[in-house]
């Protein structure tokens, strides 16, 4: 059984920073691609940033310059360094990774989800 488990949401000021974990942990094999997605209320969950395995990094527009994506291999974890925090970044945030299980099947697995509440 392969889980992603999620850490560092909450509530920030407007210009704020926080940084999110995950890490993903059970009979792996191979992670490939990591990322994180968003959910708001009302709202469809969309992209905000995803890293290969490589290291190759793409970023929402929305995002850009502001967040960060980063991984360590070793423990299966990603990282999103979250800075200049703006209220319409409050959403749930999801972690999903592209995981090879040892049993030979390939899945995209998702966390939980944190909330990400920006607001004075």
């Amino acid at each position: 059984q392969i889980q992603l488990v999620e850490s560092g949401g909450g509530l920030v000021q407007p210009g704020g920073s926080l940084r999110l974990s995950c890490a993903a942990s059970g009979s792996i094999s191979i992670v490939y691609t990591m990322g994180w997605y968003r959910q708001a209320p009302g709202e469809q969950r969309e992209l905000v940033a995803r890293i290969t395995g490589g290291g190759t990094t793409n970023y929402a527009n929305f995002v850009k310059g502001r967040f960060t994506i980063s991984r360590d291999n070793a423990k299966n974890t990603v990282y999103l360094q979250m800075n200049s925090l703006k209220p319409e970044d409050t959403a749930v945030y999801y972690c999903t990774a592209d995981v090879l299980g040892r049993n030979g099947y390939r899945y995209d697995y998702w966390g939980q989800g944190t909330q990400i509440t920006v607001s004075s």
